[in-house]
């Protein structure tokens, strides 16, 4: 797929931090409940850690008890990419950023009580978050 914000790894290298490098790019996850936004409760916007795109609304963000902030639908269905992922011997759907590819979490449709059904599961260090004014 053609992202309309594209760099080469050494850009991203050189932009990221090392740890957001490897959820990013790389797909790794950060350790359940050590995440900086899993516990932020203001109204705001959490938009991509890479390129700044608009991705979630704070009114969508719910307490799955699994570790990492949750939402339950992305700002707009084109605003994130899904990708099958049958890594580590399981199926999931992968969850990237629609405008560079970059890896978000996973979402899953154990979003128990939510109006969707579905728990998008994110990492924080995939995240920016930008508080109403």
């Amino acid at each position: 797929m053609a992202y309309e914000v594209s760099k080469s790894e050494q850009e991203w290298r050189d932009e990221l931090g090392d740890e957001q490098y490897a959820v990013l790019r790389e797909a790794a996850t950060e350790r359940p409940w050590t995440g900086e936004l899993l516990d932020e409760d203001r109204g705001g916007i959490y938009a991509c850690g890479a390129c700044g795109a608009e991705l979630f609304q704070s009114g969508t963000k719910f307490d799955s008890g699994c570790g990492w902030p949750s939402f339950y639908e992305s700002v707009r269905p084109e605003a994130v990419e899904l990708i099958e992922d049958d890594s580590l011997g399981m199926s999931r759907t992968e969850v990237r950023c629609a405008n560079c590819g970059s890896h978000l979490g996973h979402v899953f449709p154990d979003g128990f009580g939510t109006p969707t059904g579905d728990r998008y599961c994110m990492n924080s260090l995939a995240l920016d978050f930008t508080p109403e004014s």
